[in-house]
């Protein structure tokens, strides 16, 4: 929990508001306004890696729609207190990064596990996910769900099913009556 300070200084107060304004239910400036606001975080300790190598995952992120920002600890964590959010405060220890998922979060989550298999400076702490707080073990068993698309389509299948079962049987029928009355002529044409 944090220490509440008598006055914040002003620099302080708008660092805290801006961190805010990214993790509550509006949509950040920064992320597609055409998706539904970002409510899933992932933390990640991002100690070791190159500028390079969070500008790439940075890339990889922002073709889900995600945002990777590099927080202060003690602002995020009042920041969360401040939005009513579970208690996060075990994941703000260390460099921290958080990964705002406004949608598919199971999918930034992948990104991040393929991703610090190839950098292993990389490392996930855990992540609020559907207001439920997950430790790493859980981000990764959540990461390998399948996405949403997955899942339509898997939905869409078997709703198709039966529809796809119906036309075959009746498109069948005329077919069998066909090779039945095509029999029945052979037969009539060897008796003859």
């Amino acid at each position: 929990m944090a220490i509440a300070a008598k006055k914040i200084q002003d620099y302080k107060a708008k660092a805290i508001s801006e961190i805010k304004d990214i993790f509550k239910d509006e949509k950040p400036a920064s992320l597609d306004s055409s998706k539904e606001a970002g409510k899933d975080f992932i933390f990640t300790e991002y100690r070791g890696l190159t500028v390079a190598q969070i500008t790439e995952l940075r890339k990889q992120l922002r073709g889900k729609n995600a945002l990777y920002k590099v927080v202060k600890n003690n602002f995020a964590r009042i920041a969360f207190e401040e939005l009513s959010a579970p208690d996060v405060s075990s994941f703000l220890v260390g460099p921290t990064a958080v990964t705002v998922a406004p949608n598919d979060s199971n999918e930034v989550a992948k990104i991040l596990f393929d991703f610090s298999k190839e950098v292993p400076a990389l490392a996930i702490k855990g992540g609020l996910v559907s207001g439920n707080v997950y430790d790493a073990k859980q981000v990764e068993a959540f990461s390998k769900l399948p996405g949403r698309l997955e899942l339509i389509s898997m939905l869409m299948s078997v709703m198709n099913g039966p529809a796809r079962n119906l036309a075959a049987a009746l498109n069948d029928i005329p077919s069998r009556l066909v090779r039945t009355i095509k029999a029945v002529a052979d037969k009539k044409g060897e008796a003859a």
